[in-house]
């Protein structure tokens, strides 16, 4: 191989060069759906990955470390060791690349522009749930699941989940050191990660993640991570017994046998304790420690060389240090993620709410229309819809006349403040729109109902000044006993409830 070595070298850099050009090629494209810039994504990433693993098997090329790339190009002077012609040494030479391009013809130069157009209209293959909708929505079903039934979280619906698995500051500190939360973030730093780079392959995790890092060191080491204060410390310190097992769950030894002798084993060696004995005296040790401070505790049953005691008694473990520091990590990068992927996590939630707001009909409706759209887009793939005027499409997937536009005004744009100053475009949307799941979820979340005296109101402030007038407007229709409760005197006079009482209080009556 190492007589062919510049042959290599020459064919390696014709390759990066022509992936250079396509890539290029391939931007220029402007993609017409979001399917389309994602397929481009994927294309343009596995090139990208080519070159940089043919650029590094360059770069062992150049370094030379064995000396065979020096040796050959010597050959090519003629200045070999054996002192050989040089005419019969350039023949030589020539006989050896004629017989590497008849083993490898690939390594040929020749006209690759057809082979490499086909990689521009390639489809990669890319995983994503029926869920996440080709990365339009998170899945993260799984997750919540999971959250829901810990100790650390609490029973919510889906959709608020949503709004608040990110805030994970609000979690106790205490909580946060357990083995379930551990695990719970890694899942969730995995999927995020995992849909990151499935939808968004042109982007740099590594540096992003290199750049949250060194931000993080420096808070960490100048104490200013949110939540965790004092380096993950409630009150400056944090009791030991809480790191692996919580005892509060514990009444008795032989309830917390049944943890088991590693687990028993691995809260020991994280207190300093030894860990040694039967599953009992184990259990017996860590008990100890629910009730009696460990400054407490008779020094027998410390390890050799672990007890480490601050002055005012709690002690505090560099492994517990450690543990907080990762988490803590793992907290900003979920962070990061999550400010990365916050128009999908509000169209995620815009969907489940959709969603839970439609009958089985409609939802089936819907999906058959987002197949038929499907279908009717790698249908009309190839042909390239001339529309300058930007027109919306018809039901036969072309603009609608432009006098048709005109006609239901769908060039005027009406924004409703309850629906998120979101925009209908045309009369008849506008009107429609007040009974569609935005519409009504805007005034549920006002706590107003919707019903046809709030039509043509999109003003939040104009909505709750009517819904006050309607209530007073009611208040006055009800029956009131004070001014409507009738009382007569011995005289047959004729008074309400409140003139009576009051005669009657001045002895008027």
């Amino acid at each position: 191989m190492s007589s062919t070595l510049l042959e290599v070298t020459r064919a390696s850099h014709e390759e990066v060069e022509r992936f250079e050009r396509l890539i290029v090629k391939d931007l220029q494209n402007e993609p017409a759906t979001n399917k389309d810039r994602l397929f481009q994504s994927h294309r343009v990433r596995h090139m990208i990955d080519t070159i940089t693993a043919t650029t590094e098997k360059l770069i062992e090329v150049y370094d030379d470390k064995d000396g065979a790339r020096k040796d050959e190009i010597a050959a090519l002077g003629g200045q070999t060791a054996t002192g050989t012609n040089v005419f019969s040494a350039f023949y030589d030479r020539l006989k050896e690349i004629r017989e590497y391009h008849r083993k490898h013809p690939a390594a040929r130069v020749v006209d690759t522009n057809e082979e490499f157009e086909e990689l521009l209209k390639e489809e990669p293959q890319i995983e994503f749930s029926g869920e996440e909708a080709m990365g339009r929505y998170l899945d993260m079903h799984e997750l919540y699941h999971q959250y829901v039934n810990s100790k650390f979280g609490e029973p919510i619906e889906y959709t608020a989940y949503l709004d608040t698995f990110a805030r994970l500051e609000k979690i106790s500190r205490r909580l946060k050191l357990s083995r379930q939360y551990r695990e719970y973030l890694e899942k969730l730093l995995e999927y995020l990660v995992y849909f990151f780079e499935r939808t968004e392959p042109l982007q740099d995790l590594d540096r992003i993640f290199s750049k949250v890092q060194s931000d993080f060191e420096e808070k960490w080491a100048s104490n200013k991570v949110e939540g965790w204060e004092n380096g993950g410390q409630e009150n400056g310190l944090v009791p030991l017994q809480h790191t692996v097992i919580d005892l509060d769950y514990y009444s008795t030894v032989e309830e917390l046998m049944e943890v088991g002798p590693e687990k028993l084993k691995e809260a020991l060696g994280a207190l300093g304790l030894k860990s040694g004995g039967t599953v009992q005296q184990r259990a017996e040790r860590l008990f100890l420690t629910k009730h009696t401070p460990l400054e407490m505790l008779d020094k027998k049953h410390f390890a050799k060389g672990s007890r480490s005691l601050e002055q005012n008694g709690t002690a505090v473990a560099p492994e517990q240090m450690d543990s907080s520091k990762e988490i803590a990590l793992m907290e900003a990068k979920i962070k990061k993620l999550c400010s990365l992927l916050e128009e999908t996590i509000v169209r995620t939630k815009e969907n489940v709410e959709k969603r839970q707001a439609l009958t089985y009909e409609e939802m089936e409706a819907e999906r058959e229309e987002e197949d038929t759209q499907a279908e009717s887009e790698s249908d009309d793939e190839e042909q390239q819809i001339y529309n300058p005027l930007k027109l919306p499409m018809g039901w036969d997937g072309k603009p609608i006349p432009y006098w048709l536009y005109k006609l239901h005004g769908l060039g005027q744009e009406f924004k409703c403040e309850i629906c998120g100053n979101h925009s209908y475009w045309g009369r008849r949307a506008f009107e429609r729109h007040f009974k569609e799941w935005r519409h009504q979820h805007g005034m549920r979340c006002l706590g107003i109902p919707n019903t046809k005296n709030f039509n043509e109101i999109t003003s939040i402030k104009e909505a709750q000044e009517l819904w006050e007038r309607i209530q007073e407007r009611q208040g006055l229709n009800k029956w009131r006993p004070d001014l409507e409760e009738e009382y007569e005197d011995r005289e047959g006079n004729i008074y309400n409830k409140k003139t009576y009482t009051d005669l009657q209080r001045q002895g008027l009556i």
